[in-house]
């Protein structure tokens, strides 16, 4: 391939969306949210694509932001990769990993 010659592969497409199940081993379901100008009324709609990522190492958890990118078919369903967690959810399941990580912390 030389430098005048594009990319055969293309640019694959990155997406930002919500972790809303880590129940399945190395799968989760993302939703990237979005707005749509309803066509008549023209009021915005909240509307959202559901995607399934693979996670290699089950380091994502519900409700990390996470970035995805598109990938060959890797199952049914699975069509997308992780790339990396943006950012980490809050809440109960954060709290205590972070316990775990400093037991000095507790006494």
């Amino acid at each position: 391939m030389t430098a005048q010659e594009p990319n055969k592969r293309g640019r694959r497409k990155t997406a930002i969306g919500i972790v809303t199940s880590d129940r399945m081993n190395k799968t989760r379901r993302v939703e990237i949210p979005r707005l749509v100008r309803h066509p008549k009324y023209n009021k915005y709609l909240r509307r959202r694509t559901v995607c399934y990522v693979h996670d290699e190492n089950n380091e994502s958890h519900v409700g990390d932001t996470v970035e995805i990118m598109e990938t060959r078919p890797l199952s049914k369903l699975k069509h997308w990769r992780l790339v990396r967690i943006v950012s980490r959810a809050a809440g109960p399941i954060a709290e205590e990993a972070d316990l775990a990580a400093s037991p000095a912390s507790l006494t």
